[in-house]
């Protein structure tokens, strides 16, 4: 299972911005998931496959009606639209308000994205932009689910120790209490600092420092590069080679550790979980079938991440 939540707990360090740059990278299938209960951004910014605009109709808003039926997770793709760079995107919210529709759905969302990684059909790891988070904000609901919650933050001091507060906050929720470093739970809290890359080693060490002193249970596992050029590109609105650029680059290195330290793990919850359903599954039952439950349509066609790159896809704020 690899479903994968950002999030931010105040301001506007680029959550977006760097959920699209990650999945854009992901070294699998990927469907970004835009689940701010405040509303999503894509939608504005960015062009549908087809060139014209987004659906906002299809995406959170229509997947609402199926969850309350019940979901299974390769329904998923009946909501999911394909960005111009060819990545799969399930597309938010138009105002919060709408919000109100999923109430009391968020952990059967976070079930199904956890468990699209397992699907015969179509698998895919799931990233979930969640936007800002407070204790009271629903799509914190989903993080129960998650494989790793990623923070983001920049660099002022104002916003670390807002982070750090965050971290500690979220570990008593998610694992019962303060832990250390050589205690993590799942879901690992990780932070994914936004930085100069001239800084970024020596803050990065910093805060790490100062979340394990403060016994967060929570460590920096990477710098997305502070690279305004870049996001103009990721955004569509400026032209050059996106995967040369300083955000790319610096979202290729984090995805690289975090597959190298998770991806492991990840891959045997996943056999496990499989294993599982063939030993459930009648005799003579095919485990690879789709689930009698599922009578929607096609599956996204799949498609390479590096194909992603491409185009533009997609934007950040």
């Amino acid at each position: 299972m690899a479903l994968i939540a950002l999030a931010a707990d105040k301001g506007s360090p680029g959550v977006t911005t760097a959920a699209v740059a990650l999945a854009a990278v992901w070294p699998r299938r990927v469907l970004l998931a835009e689940t701010d209960p405040a509303g999503g951004d894509l939608v504005y910014r960015s062009a549908a496959a087809h060139g014209g605009p987004l659906n906002p109709n299809v995406g959170m808003l229509s997947i609402a009606a199926t969850a309350r039926r019940g979901l299974v997770p390769d329904q998923l793709w009946d909501h999911v639209q394909p960005l111009s760079g060819g990545l799969e995107v399930l597309v938010g919210l138009g105002v919060a308000e709408q919000a109100a529709g999923l109430a009391g759905l968020w952990p059967t969302l976070g079930h199904a994205f956890a468990s699209l990684a397992d699907s015969p059909n179509a698998s895919a790891d799931v990233i979930a932009d969640c936007g800002r988070i407070s204790g009271d904000t629903p799509a914190v609901e989903l993080f129960p689910h998650a494989s790793l919650v990623l923070l983001v933050s920049r660099t002022e001091p104002e916003s670390i120790a807002r982070v750090r507060d965050r971290a500690a906050a979220l570990s008593a929720k998610l694992h019962g209490g303060p832990r250390g470093a050589a205690s993590l739970a799942t879901p690992v809290i990780g932070v994914v600092l936004v930085a100069d890359p001239n800084t970024a080693g020596k803050v990065s060490g910093q805060v790490n420092d100062m979340l394990v002193h403060a016994q967060t249970g929570a460590r920096v596992v990477g710098t997305i590069a502070d690279d305004p050029a870049g996001s103009e590109q990721l955004a569509g609105r400026r032209r050059g080679r996106l995967d040369k650029s300083l955000l790319i680059r610096s979202a290729r290195k984090v995805t690289a550790d975090l597959y190298q330290q998770y991806g492991a793990a990840w891959a045997v919850s996943a056999q496990a979980h499989q294993a599982h359903q063939a030993q459930q599954a009648p005799q003579g039952q095919q485990t690879s079938q789709a689930p009698q439950a599922y009578q929607g349509g096609q599956a996204a066609p799949q498609q390479s991440h590096q194909g992603q790159m491409n185009g533009q896809p997609g934007a950040g704020r």
